[in-house]
């Protein structure tokens, strides 16, 4: 196996008086794609939302690049190299495509600033990016408003890309497409960590997979061997894949 590039020791996370995280162990090999799953309510969000410090952990260790980030404020984490695609999306519904790309690439005051090469490549990932540039963002399909999402998290270089349920309400087809693009940026070198629903994605993207139950991990491994298990599947998640 890779090197780890994020690895969550113990953690704990408080949201008010609730005990959501319960000690969570997780290891997120380098340049790999890291499926981490579990029923609804299992602390999947709340994991990511803590790595990316708009939770703070209340117990245990986080760091990515052998650096603690535990304590770190969101922009700092995010200065590491490190993206977070919400489940909202997070995209600024009224402002057009292009403002949107310009307001991610931290370096660019305008869309004209934007590494040309990468935006090219983004395109060809996300036609629909290109197709809609000047087209208000609030009016993008559910599919087209996700590939936006991805596309702003990846317009400067990341190490580390974190995307929670990408495939959310999305048409096969746009599924599929959404695979291919993801398929690519792991081949470009990006490692990424995705809480996903949608067993048949997990199952065709996922190099390595977590299973969440009640605030921690309970199953970790490679996604393939998860995937031909079906009494573990039915054990961990109540389905088969």
């Amino acid at each position: 196996m890779s090197d780890i590039l994020l690895k969550l020791e113990g953690v704990h996370t408080h949201i008010g008086a609730y005990h959501i995280l319960h000690g969570v162990d997780l290891e997120v090999p380098r340049g790999q794609l890291t499926m981490l799953l579990g029923r609804n309510g299992a602390g999947k969000t709340t994991t990511l939302r803590t790595i990316m410090g708009l939770w703070q952990a209340s117990q245990g260790r986080i760091s990515f690049n052998g650096q603690d980030i535990t304590k770190k404020h969101t922009p700092q984490i995010a200065h590491l190299g490190i993206a977070y695609v919400p489940e909202n999306m997070g995209i600024f519904a009224d402002l057009t495509v292009k403002e949107n790309m310009v307001l991610a690439a931290r370096q660019a005051k305008t869309a004209a600033h934007i590494d040309e090469a990468r935006l090219q490549w983004i395109f060809k990932l996300f036609p629909a990016v290109e197709k809609f540039w000047n087209h208000p963002a609030g009016k993008l399909s559910g599919g087209q408003k996700q590939m936006l999402a991805v596309s702003r998290a990846i317009v400067e270089p990341r190490e580390l890309l974190i995307i929670d349920e990408p495939s959310k309400g999305l048409a096969p087809a746009i599924i599929n497409n959404m695979i291919e693009a993801f398929q690519q940026l792991k081949a470009s070198g990006v490692t990424i960590l995705l809480v996903e629903q949608n067993i048949n994605f997990a199952k065709r993207l996922g190099d390595t997979v977590a299973v969440m139950d009640d605030g921690r991990v309970v199953h970790s491994g490679t996604m393939a061997a998860l995937a031909q298990d079906e009494a573990l599947q039915q054990r961990l998640l109540g389905l088969s894949l």
